[in-house]
């Protein structure tokens, strides 16, 4: 194979995660009748950035890594999204990424963008100060592309309060002041929001438990894929609400009980082992086992793509909650929504995260900060509000909640556009004509 043939195959792979990305809402676009020159605006993302890094590392050579940020729409506001690092991010995922935050902060009813960012790196094989001087750097090169009323980044996979922290300093040291709404996600000394570290897992709580109501599910039983601070934080809150935590799982493997998983001790059993492998009492499973178990509630708070349409016939659980980004392939909402298994979608189902960030960030701004409990309210009403917002729009359509999901959020979009002038009367020669973006059965 030539290096170009090479190349081009990349660019294939980079781009599958965007592309499967844009399935569900093209399907929300075409129940609403969106227009294709409204469509041909959203497909394309505002601004690609793509840095090299070359960093000093601990034997004194230089490394050179690979970042990127992606800013996709900022007609409601600055663009807002989490920063990875992981041996497998590329442009292409980014993107994707980028794409839902677009749409899980309309869902989330606050005035922000979506951006994603990340650097293609295994954190684990760096030294602590190799990490800082990496995120510093990265900052460094992005720094004329983000800022408070520009664009806000925050913590994703294997980043974490203390790099916002290194990211925050670094950045106000290249504007000359102190700008604490330049990033989210930092510690709460350093201008961060109380509630923070467990907003995503809480806000999936709240609608999870608005769901079980709503859906009529009486079984308090749940699995979790993924044990890292959302899925952990989950399994804690789930087993706090009397639920049964049968399965979980973390990159080194998964056990199952079927009476139920000591959740308090597993968490101990985590912080000394690194893992949730080995806790006694269990049995050993893999991660995408955890999956197919037997329990009512199933929650995905690992990686993209793990429900596809090879296990989705296999899944038993009555409601899927997505606290990962894209979980769940086009190809498997499909057939889950036909085993009438609701899915609670990452758009909507992991925005406590963004929510808790968009507090953070309002803090910053006012100089005025929250109680815990203060923000843990704003939240809840946050989320129920997105929750009843999407599943009014997938009832009216007769859809799944995904894809009311992106009708809703384009039909609120679509409204912001017409004040911005995308929607105007044309002179053509020999008439007139109104330019609307919903066809007439979409109207």
């Amino acid at each position: 194979m030539t290096e170009s043939q090479k190349k081009e195959k990349e660019k294939e792979k980079n781009d599958d995660l965007f592309q499967s990305a844009l399935i569900p809402f093209r399907k929300a676009a075409d129940l609403l009748g969106v227009h294709e020159e409204l469509m041909n605006i959203l497909l394309e993302p505002k601004r690609m950035i793509i840095v090299s890094i070359p960093v000093t590392m601990d034997d004194c050579t230089t490394k050179v890594f690979r970042g990127y940020r992606v800013q996709y729409n900022d007609m409601l506001g600055p663009t807002k999204g989490g920063i990875r690092y992981h041996p497998d991010v590329n442009i292409g995922e980014v993107k994707a990424l980028a794409f839902w935050m677009t749409w899980k902060c309309i869902i989330a009813d606050i005035p922000y963008g979506g951006a994603k960012g990340g650097i293609s790196v295994n954190p684990k094989e760096l030294s602590k100060a190799e990490l800082e001087r990496l995120s510093r750097a990265y900052v460094q090169a992005l720094a004329p592309f983000i800022g408070p009323n520009r664009d806000i980044p925050a913590p994703d996979v294997y980043t974490n309060p203390e790099v916002m922290a290194w990211m925050t300093d670094e950045y106000q040291k290249i504007v000359g002041q102190p700008v604490f709404g330049a990033f989210t996600g930092k510690p709460v000394v350093f201008g961060g929001s109380k509630g923070r570290d467990i907003a995503t897992a809480l806000g999936g709580f709240y609608i999870t438990e608005k769901a079980v109501d709503v859906f009529g599910i009486t079984e308090k039983t749940a699995a979790i894929q993924g044990f890292g601070n959302a899925g952990m934080t989950m399994a804690h809150l789930l087993h706090e609400a009397g639920y049964s935590v049968v399965a979980v799982s973390d990159s080194k493997g998964g056990i199952y009980q079927k009476d139920g998983i000591d959740i308090p001790k597993l968490i101990e059993h985590k912080k000394k082992t690194g893992s949730v492998a080995g806790f006694p009492g269990t049995k050993k499973i893999t991660s995408r086992e955890v999956l197919e178990q037997d329990a009512a509630i199933l929650v995905p708070a690992a990686l993209e793509n793990q429900i596809t349409e090879e296990n989705a016939d296999r899944v038993k659980a009555k409601l899927v909650v997505e606290l990962a980004n894209g979980p769940t392939t086009p190809e498997a909402s499909e057939i889950l929504f036909k085993k009438g298994i609701h899915v609670l979608p990452d758009i909507l189902a992991n925005s406590g995260g963004v929510t808790v960030s968009y507090f953070e960030w309002v803090q910053n701004q006012m100089g005025y900060y929250w109680s815990e409990e203060e923000v843990r309210e704003k939240l809840k009403e946050k989320m129920l509000s997105a929750f009843d917002n999407v599943n009014n729009a997938a009832n009216l359509f007769k859809t799944d909640m995904r894809t009311g999901a992106y009708i809703h959020a384009l039909q609120k979009l679509i409204e912001v556009l017409k004040y911005k002038g995308f929607t105007a009367t044309c002179t053509i020669p020999g008439k007139m004509e109104q330019k609307w973006f919903l066809n007439s059965h979409g109207k």
